[in-house]
């Protein structure tokens, strides 16, 4: 016999995660002719995680990976996207992505909500091979994306790549290829094309 009050909870959260469809985040999409909204990232780098498994610097459930990137801005219907270089925006993420997360997964049935609870803070932790490799894509992604857009968002924030360093080493902690052979070298053509500042030396990430 089907559980109606299970049933329910879940098509709600169903209902209610459409709304990622509406959270736009910085990045432009490859064609440079609009922004890129949430659910779009997810499902890209779902994709990614599937062409670009070989490159992970470790053995990976790929299923893992591909949850993990499924929900992992899900959060932002709440809280919104934090810009990756918003300094004051940064300071109150964790706070605001802990609440979202407490009302919209605690809209599940309780083994779902604390099924995506743990994915979540896995990922953010970013300890095990599979939240390294879903954070080396979620760092691949955008900078592909700034590249064939001729560095748009980079050109247009006025982005240096003294901001870029922290974040970027999660790329090579997850695939040392990808950084090497794909990131790196955009992130070197932006730098001379003069797209973003190069106030630092590419050698110190």
């Amino acid at each position: 016999m089907v559980d109606k009050e299970r049933l329910a909870q879940q098509m709600d959260f169903c209902r209610e995660v459409d709304k990622e469809k509406e959270v736009f985040r910085q990045s432009f999409l490859c064609s440079g002719s609009r922004r890129e909204n949430d659910a779009e990232h997810a499902w890209h780098m779902t994709l990614m995680a599937m062409i670009l498994q070989e490159y992970s610097n470790e053995d990976v459930d790929l299923l893992k990976v591909i949850e993990m990137l499924v929900i992992h801005d899900i959060v932002e219907i709440d809280a919104g996207d934090t810009y990756a270089y918003d300094v004051e925006g940064l300071k109150s993420q964790e706070e605001r992505e802990k609440k979202a997360a407490d009302r919209i997964f605690g809209m599940l049935p309780d083994d779902q909500r604390d099924f995506l609870f743990e994915l979540f803070h896995e990922f953010e932790a970013g300890e095990t091979p599979e939240a390294r490799f879903a954070k080396a894509l979620d760092n691949v992604q955008p900078v592909m994306q700034n590249d064939a857009s001729e560095g748009r968002d980079w050109r247009e924030k006025g982005i240096r790549l003294s901001q870029a360093i922290e974040r970027q080493r999660r790329t090579a902690r997850g695939s040392q290829i990808l950084w090497d052979e794909v990131s790196k070298p955009m992130l070197q053509k932006n730098i001379d094309l003069g797209n973003i500042i190069g106030d630092v030396s590419l050698d110190e990430i």
